[in-house]
């Protein structure tokens, strides 16, 4: 399981043109499954999620949380994280989970972040979206488990 976890300003998810899905100060969270993930990597991933120190204090050090800051998520399913890329010319997706398996576990990870009961957004699983944010910094993070 991978996660690219953004610090944004404003965040949101496009489809044919009309705005499904909207964040002001939070994380985007790009969200990608692989063959062998699970429940348990989900739910390491969504306290991860939650509880990394991402956010400046009054210092300007980051030393806060999402749920520190009371923020607001977006998550939004990423295929291409699975993507291998170490061959050739076009990415290999051997190693993506099946849709059915990759759709389970991506609501699995909103019910888990869900539960802290900031505001939480969501894409569609499976549908070409256009993804608009300001990175705020930029600050980005890998996520793997």
């Amino acid at each position: 399981m991978k996660i690219i976890l953004q610090r944004v300003t404003r965040a949101s998810v496009v489809i044919k043109g009309e705005r499904i899905a909207a964040i002001s100060k939070g994380l985007l969270v790009l969200f990608g499954v692989e063959k062998h993930d699970d429940e348990e990597k989900v739910i390491f991933l969504a306290e991860k999620t939650l509880n990394l120190r991402v956010f400046p204090d009054g210092k300007g050090k980051m030393n806060l949380s999402c749920i520190d800051i009371c923020g607001e998520i977006l998550v939004v399913s990423q295929f291409t994280l699975a993507g291998d890329c170490s061959k050739g010319r076009r990415p290999g997706f051997d190693n993506a989970a099946p849709p059915d398996v990759a759709q389970f576990l991506y609501q699995k990870f909103v019910q888990q972040i869900s539960k802290s009961r900031l505001k939480i957004a969501t894409g569609k699983f499976g549908v070409d979206m256009q993804v608009e944010l300001i990175n705020d910094g930029p600050v980005t993070f890998t996520l793997e488990r």
